[in-house]
């Protein structure tokens, strides 16, 4: 296991090297002067002092020398610094990442606790006017965009229905748990909506198959109790695909994340990514979807060794 986890983490090099490439050349690409972005309209600096700003943040060099430069920043484990905020990126994306990751647990707990016993249900009652309100149900889900639900959820839920305190406060989970969750609530019922109608229908189409298989005809024709046969026998054998959705689904999470945080107006990643790429801030867009790439990667680690956990025939030398 160990072996396997090594080199699994090895082969998140080459991924992470591509991804800086895609995103150094992306936030370059996009049109608009960052240094003049930074001054805005009320700052009239001479050709000479723009020059030397450039030079002072090493924007007048070619795209292959900044890239080098940077990627020289990263293998000493830094950043950069904000051409905003001239503070370094690293701790402020620490300081967001919390937020982010919150979000991002609370949004898989609701998906799941939803789609497992949807799921089940409409697979035990396959054909009927429940499973076809259930599969309805499921497009419906895909269909709705996280952020119009938001915004839907914003104007209709709070003061009105629930007692929910929303936009523009957040109390870290550690200093009121209870004030946290009433935040972080609409934001994680948002992004899980949509994740619970994916995770549903895997959950439907694995059992139907699983339930197909001899070995469960085997068990009920033993005699074995209904319930006994769907949760010793079925339903373990049908999350082991729906565990590799449910990893890629977690990174997606994160990247999710970005415009609910806005909507919300969370301090997370996603914010402060939002704000960055709207004044070309180069050094902290680059950052965070660097920790969201290896997030990601990191998450389809961890997936691959809970197979070896659900699945008894799943060994690693």
């Amino acid at each position: 296991m160990t072996g396997f986890i090594a080199t699994r983490l090895l082969t998140m090099l080459p991924v992470l090297w591509g991804v800086s490439i895609v995103v150094f050349l992306l936030i370059h690409l996009i049109p608009g002067d960052a240094l003049q972005m930074f001054l805005g309209t009320q700052v009239a600096l001479t050709s000479a002092q723009m020059e030397e700003l450039r030079r002072l943040f090493g924007l007048n060099k070619p795209l292959p020398l900044q890239y080098i430069d940077w990627i020289g920043q990263l293998v000493r484990g830094d950043l950069g610094v904000s051409l905003r905020t001239s503070r370094p990126v690293l701790p402020d994306i620490l300081a967001r990442l919390p937020v982010s990751a919150e979000l991002t647990v609370l949004a898989l707990l609701v998906s799941l606790a939803i789609a497992l016993p949807v799921g089940v249900l409409s697979a035990l009652r396959r054909g009927t006017a429940s499973d076809a309100a259930i599969r309805v149900g499921g497009l419906i889900g895909l269909s709705i965009p996280n952020f119009w639900l938001a915004t839907m959820l914003l104007l209709f839920l709070p003061g009105r229905i629930l007692p929910i305190a929303s936009i523009g406060i957040y109390v870290r989970f550690f200093t009121n748990p209870i004030a946290n969750l009433t935040v972080m609530v609409l934001p994680a019922f948002s992004l899980g909506v949509v994740l619970a109608a994916v995770i549903m229908r895997f959950v439907r189409s694995s059992l139907l198959e699983v339930l197909g298989q001899d070995y469960v005809r085997t068990a009920r024709a033993k005699g074995l109790r209904e319930r006994w046969v769907i949760n010793r026998h079925a339903l373990r054998n049908a999350l082991i695909p729906v565990i590799t959705v449910i990893g890629f689904q977690a990174g997606y999470l994160l990247g999710g994340t970005v415009v609910i945080e806005d909507v919300f107006a969370l301090p997370g990643m996603g914010r402060l990514a939002l704000n960055a790429i709207a004044q070309r801030d180069y050094p902290v867009v680059q950052g965070v979807v660097l920790v969201i790439a290896l997030l990601f990667v990191l998450s389809n680690i961890v997936v691959d060794v809970l197979y070896a956990y659900v699945d008894p025939r799943v060994r690693y030398g």
